[in-house]
């Protein structure tokens, strides 16, 4: 009898372990298509995305690189100061949005151009998304608003 609820108790464990790594697994398969990584332009030019690849790219809207165009399409040049991507986006940009601003756009490299299907721009005078900040700290580039340089 004892054997019995040994044995019993073991089976329910290994099924406990088996739905739990089941569920994991099916959790992570249905994430995969909402995880985008952030890259710099740098990271984009050393290390190119896969065909199709879904990925976000962050970096300064390069000063006089807008070009608007007959419909809502726009085109404009990303950078981190090492490197300098262009964009192509279709759609209505963010009021705040502009030339020498903070920007990440969301999408897929097409050739050497990267097709947004989103742009986030700044909220305010002070704001840059997080990982913008972070690839210009790494480049050595980043000055903090606050320290007067």
């Amino acid at each position: 009898m004892k054997g019995l609820k040994k044995q019993r108790r073991v089976q329910i464990i290994v099924l406990a372990f088996a739905a739990l790594a089941l569920s994991t697994g099916l959790i992570g398969y249905a994430m995969k298509d909402g995880i985008n990584f952030f890259r710099s332009p740098t990271q984009v030019m050393t290390d190119p995305p896969r065909e199709g690849e879904v990925f976000r790219i962050g970096g300064l809207v390069e000063e006089g690189s807008i070009l608007r165009g007959q419909s809502e399409t726009v085109s404009f040049r990303v950078t981190d100061t090492n490197e300098t991507i262009p964009v192509r986006y279709t759609g209505i940009l963010p009021d705040l949005f502009t030339e020498g601003q903070g920007m990440v756009g969301t999408g897929s490299m097409e050739g050497d151009t990267f097709v947004a299907t989103e742009i986030l721009a700044k909220h305010d005078e002070t704001y840059m998304p997080a990982e913008v900040i972070d690839a210009l700290k790494e480049q050595g580039v980043y000055q903090d608003a606050g320290s007067g340089s």
